[in-house]
């Protein structure tokens, strides 16, 4: 199957994930869920994630990345909502902002309840991440829906797939020089005192 072909216009999209959002967002528990995340964003860390962006800080990048992740996956429920097709709802999103869409639908309980009360899903399905073939690049159609949506992407946070990669690599040999390989899947770190 290719998704590309299922999804609707991005113009469409982007109208139909602002209805969405505005449903998430009137939720009296949307805003204790988006909260929760930045306050506890040490829970998702993530060593290839958050710190490709320089001089990354908590503190001032946490809530961007929560807000840009509540679009993320308005956009995606509004391509799953006009197609009925998880696959081709499964957008490429820069890896920062994926990161934080994780942390986002970590909150599943609470979510659940948002979900129920508004009548909109959350869709995402990181199984699927691998079937939409590529990483988020600038123009691609994730990047053409949310400036529809919402305007222009913060450039902080939206890392093409060849800047991602290169920024990866960089951390790669960081990372080895303490013991951890395979970008953060294997590590060799001596513990003992």
């Amino acid at each position: 199957m290719n998704a590309l072909a299922t999804r609707p216009d991005p113009r469409t999209v982007a109208e139909r994930a602002r209805e969405i959002l505005a449903a998430w967002m009137s939720d009296p528990e949307m805003g204790t869920v988006i909260d929760g995340c930045k306050k506890y964003s040490s829970d998702w860390s993530d060593d290839y994630g958050q710190f490709l962006i320089p001089q990354y800080s908590v503190e001032r990048d946490a809530g961007r990345l929560i807000t840009d992740a509540v679009r993320v996956m308005s956009l995606k429920t509004a391509v799953y909502e006009l197609t009925g097709d998880e696959v081709a709802a499964e957008l490429p999103v820069t890896v920062p902002v994926d990161v934080a869409v994780h942390a986002l639908t970590a909150q599943f309980t609470a979510l659940s309840r948002v979900q129920q009360r508004t009548g909109r899903p959350f869709v995402h399905s990181t199984v699927n991440e691998h079937l939409v073939g590529k990483e988020w690049e600038p123009g691609d159609y994730t990047h053409q829906a949310y400036e529809a949506a919402f305007g222009p992407v913060d450039e902080r946070y939206w890392i093409g797939a060849e800047e991602a990669e290169r920024r990866r690599r960089v951390l790669d040999e960081r990372y080895t020089s303490i013991g951890i390989t395979d970008r953060g899947m294997t590590s060799a770190i001596a513990f003992e005192a």
